[in-house]
């Protein structure tokens, strides 16, 4: 478990700048160091306008596309190209821009997919196909990204994991079916926290005033099951990415000043 690192920016566009250009030094390093990068997208305002960041980067070009392995921490269980997909909404922000190999970019399966409308399947699916892709160094069935990235929702929940629901609560499985989402739809499928706890860092996204109390519940020690975003954390980096409106009720000795 790695200690949270906060990083505060004065607004969401700032910080979405600062993250793409975090992000792009991350894939560069692992595919110099491992020959490849693997990384966890996030959806949601943060998440798609960090991507769409990066597709403006100016150094968006010192990344092999052809050689990034991209996942996605949970989707929202609807049919192929609806546009409140997180996959859909990724194509439109970035993806559809940059060569990347098809057969590298990992969606969970959709609701008119091969498994119907069954999510628990579809979600057991891509168990098995992050399962086939780790290797003998790697732990709890998944590899080790490099990078995952989650929003953080004015409940503190994080992917599709809210609190209090049987999800956040999985210690055996890497992906499950979520029934019942408080927010629509109700059929998500997600990644688990031992899942995301397999990442090298964890970023955790926050802007706009909505969601400061969540990030104030989750940083002042909270439990993971009241609030799911207390307990994503990596094995080498946690780190919470703020503009200056989420972190508006954090003890200011929790950043430093030049953060801000």
């Amino acid at each position: 478990m790695s200690t949270p690192q906060l990083v505060v920016h004065r607004d969401k566009e700032l910080m979405a700048e600062a993250a793409a250009a975090r992000l792009i030094t991350r894939i560069v390093d692992a595919q110099a160091s491992r020959g490849s990068a693997s990384v966890v997208l996030t959806g949601g305002r943060n998440g798609n306008g960090l991507l769409a960041a990066l597709g403006s980067a100016p150094a968006r070009d010192a990344v092999d596309w052809s050689r990034l392995d991209l996942w996605w921490g949970d989707e929202r269980f609807l049919p192929e190209g609806d546009p409140e997909r997180n996959v859909t909404q990724a194509r439109e922000a970035l993806l559809d821009r940059v060569p990347l190999d098809p057969a590298r970019v990992h969606a969970m399966p959709a609701s008119d997919g091969p498994y119907g409308s069954d999510v628990d399947a579809a979600a057991a699916a891509y168990a098995e196909e992050l399962a086939a892709v780790a290797g003998p160094g790697d732990h709890g069935g998944v590899p080790t990204f490099d990078v995952l990235m989650l929003g953080v929702g004015p409940d503190t929940h994080v992917a599709s994991l809210f609190p209090e629901l049987p999800a956040v609560r999985e210690t055996g499985r890497t992906v499950v079916g979520v029934h019942g989402a408080p927010k629509p739809p109700p059929l998500r499928i997600t990644l688990t926290l031992p899942a995301i706890r397999a990442a090298r860092e964890v970023w955790l996204l926050a802007a706009g005033a909505d969601k400061a109390k969540a990030a104030a519940i989750a940083l002042s020690g909270a439990g993971e099951v009241q609030a799911p975003a207390a307990g994503a954390y990596g094995s080498s980096r946690t780190l919470w990415l703020l503009d200056a409106a989420a972190a508006a009720e954090l003890p200011r000795d929790m950043y430093p000043p030049a953060s801000a």
